[in-house]
């Protein structure tokens, strides 16, 4: 537990030896060093995506046996490789594209200032009355989901997120896996309405894209492109959480930093990127080895795994939070085929948050030093951050 609530020192550790580590808890290489990550994130064909996102707690019978009740279950694009990747990535680029997200910035703009007018002094817990809502509403708002829907989706896919990656009682694996069979027979009947009536959505990205000119969906369609839905909204929704929850930790941890960016705000863009070089939100993935290599001096087998650690390749740049710092390409977002299609949108929401609070709210400040991670390197964010002003 004390890795996953701080992998930090171990990566420091990982980086000080010149071989890789093998780390049991993580059952895997651990990859830590800037160049090393960007080597296997450079060669596909040799690190493979297949079992990137592998489970830390598997459901039991019960919740398993409601997970068949749902949709999805099949291949998407983030354990994709060749081919495969390129086909379920084509609509993400498409409706994540830059000339998409410039054109969402006024939602996002107005719906951040609506949640910091909800703010009621002398403090607020962040994550709960920020952090969450925020990217919930913009992913939704993509999707094209009505707005009565959104609040049971994100739902769905925080409970997805749970159910693979907490310790849950069987009546709560049961519980989560009802609340994700609910999302996926919503994404399910979104799909099948924007074949008959497309609109300028993700969802119908999707299905163009994963089912071009059907005039019906068959069942192995709907299962796919449920699966790559339900992946995009926890992944549009849950990574810019976590960083819009450590990059305001960081910044008010070190109240320098804090007053720095207050009086010049034009180091807002540098800050959100020092942030996710700092404490990368989603801390890393595994790969399969698929032929014999050596990487940083170890001999690595074909079926090998490693763990690629995006959070430890950022300490190998600089050990300091600094918003100053002028930013080779850090590693957070990822790098190559698999670099984050949705990572424009995550820093652009960071942006217009941290440029609202520094012109709203300059006095902010952590209303404790105590801040509890989450025991995961999936979405690494506080628990809580409770803040006053």
């Amino acid at each position: 537990m004390d890795l996953y609530r701080d992998p930090y020192p171990l990566y420091a550790e990982a980086r000080a030896r010149p071989a890789l580590t093998f780390v049991p808890e993580l059952d895997a290489w651990l990859v830590g060093r800037h160049d090393d990550v960007r080597e296997v994130l450079s060669r596909p064909d040799v690190f493979s995506s297949a079992g990137a996102l592998r489970p830390d707690y598997l459901p039991g019978p019960a919740a398993l046996s409601e997970m068949a009740k749902g949709l999805g279950g099949v291949q998407a694009v983030l354990t994709a490789d060749g081919e495969a990747h390129r086909r379920l990535r084509r609509p993400l680029t498409r409706g994540l594209s830059p000339s998409r997200v410039q054109a969402a910035l006024p939602y996002v703009r107005q719906r951040a200032a609506e949640l910091l007018d909800g703010f009621a002094g002398p403090g607020v817990e962040w994550m709960a009355a920020y952090a969450r809502p925020l990217p919930a509403s913009v992913i939704g708002h993509l999707f094209g989901l009505d707005p009565a829907d959104l609040p049971g989706a994100i739902l769905g896919g925080q409970r997805a997120e749970e159910l693979l990656f907490s310790r849950l009682s069987e009546q709560d694996q049961v519980s989560a896996a009802r609340q994700v069979v609910a999302l996926q027979l919503l994404l399910d009947a979104e799909a099948r309405d924007r074949v008959a009536s497309p609109r300028d959505d993700l969802v119908t990205e999707m299905v163009r894209g994963l089912a071009p000119e059907a005039a019906e969906l068959t069942l192995d369609q709907r299962r796919e492109i449920v699966s790559n839905l339900q992946n995009l909204l926890l992944a549009g929704h849950l990574t810019t959480t976590a960083l819009l929850g450590t990059c305001l930790l960081h910044l008010l941890r070190d109240r320098a930093q804090w007053e720095l960016l207050c009086a010049r705000p034009e180091l807002i863009p540098a800050a959100v990127e020092e942030a996710a070089r700092f404490d990368a939100p989603v801390q890393g993935f595994r790969r399969t080895v698929t032929a014999p290599v050596t990487l940083a001096g170890t001999a690595l087998e074909t079926g090998d795994t490693v763990f690629v650690a995006y959070g430890s390749a950022g300490r190998d740049t600089g050990a300091a939070f600094d918003v100053t710092r002028s930013h080779d390409r850090h590693l957070s977002f990822g790098h190559g085929v698999h670099g984050c299609p949705g990572s424009l949108l995550a820093r652009e929401q960071v942006r217009i948050t941290l440029e609202l609070l520094v012109e709203r709210m300059p006095g902010l400040r952590l209303a404790s030093d105590e801040v509890t991670m989450a025991p995961t390197l999936i979405h690494r964010a506080p628990e809580e951050l409770h803040l006053a002003w």
